[in-house]
């Protein structure tokens, strides 16, 4: 750390006592890079993770003194905010369908349309017993371990490829109480014996990004995120989706369903490849954005 940036540290500590004051230096710090909204979500995350308080602790406690070393935490937290490093990776954990997951840039973070996804399944299948579940390209366990949590009677499976994000997944399972069973395979050339199961519910959310789509992106996800679980080639971006129908075709049972997320541009070009394949009843489904973004279909 250079001279000038622990006289701006010393200085930034000096000017935070309280929790307000807290609040006021991230607002004033990162006002230029961010908009209000976003800001105050940050805040609340990093009050919530530095202190453990609820939002309505931190709207009440507002003259809470804080330690020096939480006033060094908040000045580290911003200084990587200004340079666009999702909270989430900062802090090391983000929620999902209201469970908490620890992630890390070996994995992605959580979206709200996946939780969108995963209310569908839900609805499908909360009736039903015992249900068989595959989630494909599992990364930080979100997915199967939501389903798990919710469908208390189903036998839960997820494929991942990297070990790195297996790790993490198996770590959210643990800290969610959640039995999963998790494979490391990649389903672009997955080993048959590890699949001698057959499965009511297929899902995935798997890379589906073309190359193209980058320069409409935030620097946040490019700089930080896995591209390798984000992007596709421009001339194969259904890359995933043709792999993963082609081992659903193999191992669904009888009336079991094949959910997807995917790339809003591409519902038609997969709703056509599903076809040939021969599956039946493609509904696809838009999220809270009316953007086309969820598949159900079945054999």
């Amino acid at each position: 750390m250079t001279n000038n940036n622990k006289s701006y540290h010393a200085k930034s500590n000096r000017q935070i006592k309280s929790l307000n004051d807290a609040s006021i230096y991230i607002k004033t710090e990162l006002n230029n890079i961010y908009d209000k909204f976003e800001i105050q979500s940050f805040a609340n995350i990093i009050f919530q993770h530095l202190l453990n308080f609820s939002k309505i602790d931190i709207l009440l406690k507002t003259d809470t003194e804080l330690t020096n070393h939480t006033k060094i935490q908040i000045i580290k937290i911003v200084e990587q905010l200004k340079k666009h490093k999702p909270i989430q990776y900062i802090v090391g954990e983000t929620e999902f369908y209201e469970l908490k997951f620890r992630v890390s840039p070996e994995v992605l973070i959580p979206r709200p349309e996946t939780e969108e996804l995963v209310k569908w399944i839900i609805d499908d299948a909360v009736s039903k017993q015992n249900v068989d579940i595959l989630d494909i390209g599992t990364g930080s366990g979100c997915i199967a371990i939501a389903l798990a949590k919710n469908l208390l009677k189903a036998k839960v499976s997820a494929v991942e490829k990297f070990k790195a994000a297996l790790v993490i997944a198996t770590q959210n399972a643990k800290l969610n109480n959640a039995n999963i069973n998790f494979i490391n395979d990649d389903i672009l050339q997955y080993k048959k014996n590890n699949f001698t199961d057959k499965f009511d519910v297929i899902v995935s959310n798997p890379p589906y990004v073309r190359e193209v789509e980058k320069k409409l992106m935030n620097n946040n996800v490019l700089d930080y995120e896995p591209h390798s679980a984000l992007f596709v080639y421009d001339n194969n971006a259904l890359i995933f989706y043709d792999a993963i129908a082609d081992f659903a075709i193999e191992h669904l049972k009888t009336k079991g369903k094949l959910y997807f997320e995917i790339n809003e541009c591409l519902d038609k070009q997969l709703k056509n490849l599903l076809l040939k394949k021969g599956f039946k009843n493609i509904i696809v489904k838009k999220d809270i954005n009316d953007k086309n973004r969820m598949v159900r279909t079945e054999l």
